[in-house]
């Protein structure tokens, strides 16, 4: 985990909404069509949903979809031809355990 890229990401108000929204993804977004059982990841996310809620261009959400999985907030699997995301929640609780103990 390296905190300075855990706070730039975070420092984006749709990126923070973004790991928000995941954090009860069957409350922020529909039923996702081409993820099913037998694919294992639960609470996956579509990027087009991603991408519909936020209400940005395919090219900045993959963007900032990109640099919130390169910061360890998030974890994707690619199934067929769409990607999926969810929270990485391992990195989340190390990073709350992280500014409980030296910030």
């Amino acid at each position: 985990m390296e905190p300075i890229l855990i706070f730039k990401a975070l420092s984006n108000e749709k990126r923070l909404m973004i790991l928000e929204w995941l954090k009860d993804p069957e409350r922020h977004f529909v039923r996702q069509q081409h993820l099913s059982e037998n694919d294992h990841f639960d609470g996956g996310v579509c990027v087009g949903s991603i991408r519909d809620k936020a209400e940005l261009v395919q090219s900045v959400i993959s963007s900032y979809l990109n640099m919130m999985q390169n910061a360890g907030l998030l974890e994707s699997k690619r199934i067929g031809k769409w990607t999926y995301y969810r929270r990485n929640e391992k990195v989340i609780k190390e990073f709350s355990e992280y500014i409980q103990r030296d910030l």
